[in-house]
């Protein structure tokens, strides 16, 4: 991989800086086992591995045609969410001197399936927000990924063309909307196994944080 035209740096969140695929589920599990559904609520997580939350309700929805409307039922399950976050802070441990070092040599980005109320969260973990320029969130765009819209939207924000950024991601359908974005991708093999991530396109498998450092042509 030839770094030497890198000038930004987009990350993903979940799976790559906080440990939160467990707690995604186990929140999407609560709501679920209060509104009666319990183990019949017909979801396969991992096939909504690096989607927005809004495409898991959507197709709980079409399952099941709650009384709660899909905003109702985001509120309840993200509350969830934020409770566990703050009581675990599961940022993954070398991940922080990672941001550290990359924000001393490229502008950082942040594009994220997750809301900006959980973002906001995470980010305020040893004060992560003050190494990131643009957030962009599920929110902010029309199609979740593997769409490459939110990564196209970071580049735009970060004013850095999408052929000069890299993406740090962790799921099959992020490594697919970052390769569709024109970007070059790396994969920690966190949620998935190295091979579905090569498969997907993957530019560079990492399996660990300090092979990036090596990749982007760092020093320590």
């Amino acid at each position: 991989m030839q770094s030497d035209h890198i000038e930004a740096v987009i990350f993903d969140m979940d799976g790559v800086i906080v440990d939160s695929e467990p707690l995604h589920e186990r929140s999407f599990l609560e709501v679920w086992d209060e509104l009666g559904y319990g183990e019949n609520h017909g979801i396969h997580f991992p096939d909504f591995y690096g989607r927005s939350d809004r495409v898991v309700w959507d197709a709980f929805i079409e399952q099941h045609n709650p009384n709660q409307s899909i905003e109702e039922l985001i509120v309840l399950r993200e509350a969830r969410l934020v409770r566990m976050l703050r009581e675990t802070q599961p940022l993954f441990d070398e991940v922080v001197p990672l941001i550290q070092r990359l924000a001393k040599r490229y502008l950082l980005g942040l594009a994220s399936g997750s809301i900006h109320r959980v973002i906001d969260e995470v980010l305020a973990m040893q004060s992560l927000r003050s190494y990131f320029g643009p957030i962009v969130s599920s929110e902010d765009v029309s199609e979740p990924k593997p769409s490459p819209e939110i990564f196209l939207m970071t580049a735009k924000r970060l004013d850095v063309m999408p052929e000069r950024c890299c993406v740090i991601e962790d799921t099959v359908n992020g490594i697919k909307a970052g390769k569709s974005a024109g970007m070059t991708v790396i994969a920690i093999p966190k949620t998935f196994q190295p091979l579905p991530l090569s498969k997907a396109g993957a530019d560079l498998i990492c399996q660990d944080y300090s092979q990036i450092d090596t990749a982007l042509c760092l020093s320590k």
